[in-house]
């Protein structure tokens, strides 16, 4: 028997749109009105390992599985697993440390640029 787990070093989560069109729930979405320093929940399917000790990229996922570019520089404050109907879930919270601006590099690796 194995235990399957995935290491995350960033928070991938869908446009709010996904939400609206009724195919993701809220906490799998970007908030449409991401503001710095507010504290959101996410919601993952399968059991994710965070990192709980520092900034890390914010990207978005879209529906034919790209990611984006880093959308946000966030921090994992919490991060939990659980089952619902035999499917393994990750949610936690993070708070918004800087809101990304398209054209700007953010972070070298994994380290936010200072």
């Amino acid at each position: 028997m194995s235990i399957n787990m995935k290491f995350a070093l960033d928070l991938v989560l869908r446009n709010f749109s996904e939400f609206k069109n009724g195919q993701k729930k809220k906490e799998e979405c970007i908030p449409q009105d991401l503001q710095e320093n507010k504290v959101y929940d996410f919601l993952k399917t399968g059991q994710r390992v965070y990192w709980l000790e520092g900034e890390q990229p914010l990207l978005e996922k879209s529906k034919d599985g790209k990611v984006s570019i880093p959308k946000a520089s966030v921090i994992i404050l919490e991060a939990t697993h659980f089952v619902n109907k035999d499917k393994i879930y990750s949610k936690g919270k993070y708070k918004v440390v800087k809101i990304i601006n398209e054209n700007k590099i953010y972070f070298n690796g994994c380290e936010p640029i200072k």
